[in-house]
């Protein structure tokens, strides 16, 4: 008798605990999916304007302006690279660089003209015109025969490697045509050039 007294009260108490699990899960409010979507309006005390939690997300009011502007990180801006210039030679002709007072082609500019021979042999009927320049230290007069020495310089090299003499003409234009218009090393070396044009 007692045990079945025991096996009815368990099944009672197991009874309520579920029924009041059941109950307080049925008290869940479900939000349908067109309720779920409608925004929060939210009135602002000081202007009587409506906006939504979302709208004013990331927006300051600028004080005594009542004007909003977007929270933003600036910009930052990054130094400007140098650029190295590659003179007015034609494509795909490189110019040729020299050292301060100097005419003779030097060891690391002999693949350029290399290059140059190997694009004139393959296009026979090209002609170029070799236009010497020089940076803006010492006389006119002096940069005008740098400039011509220069300019021979690499017409001869070309010659040497087998390009005809008549398919070049050489220009000095001294120091009358900078690339790059600084008064520093980096602006004068771009301006000691030979540029390689083609005219035909």
């Amino acid at each position: 008798m007692k045990r079945e007294t025991f096996r009815t009260l368990t099944v009672f108490a197991l009874a309520a605990s579920l029924s009041v699990l059941v109950a307080g899960c049925g008290q869940k409010k479900v939000e349908s999916p067109d309720t779920a979507m409608e925004p929060t309006v939210v009135e602002s005390p000081e202007t009587g304007s409506t906006t939504t939690p979302e709208a004013s997300e990331g927006m300051i009011e600028t004080e005594g302006l009542g004007q909003e502007e977007s929270l933003s990180t600036p910009a930052v801006e990054e130094p400007a690279p140098t650029v190295i210039l590659e003179g007015r030679s034609s494509a795909p002709l490189l110019p040729v660089y020299f050292d301060f007072d100097q005419s003779n082609i030097r060891e690391d500019m002999r693949e350029r003209l290399e290059m140059a021979a190997a694009f004139l042999k393959d296009n026979p009927s090209v002609q170029i015109r070799v236009e010497g320049n020089c940076d803006e230290r010492g006389t006119n007069e002096y940069n005008m025969a740098l400039g011509e020495r220069r300019g021979q310089s690499a017409k001869k090299y070309l010659m040497l490697l087998g390009i005809d003499e008549s398919r070049m003409n050489t220009i000095s234009y001294g120091e009358e045509r900078p690339l790059n218009y600084g008064h520093d090393e980096l602006s004068w070396s771009q301006n000691r050039r030979d540029d390689l044009v083609i005219v035909q």
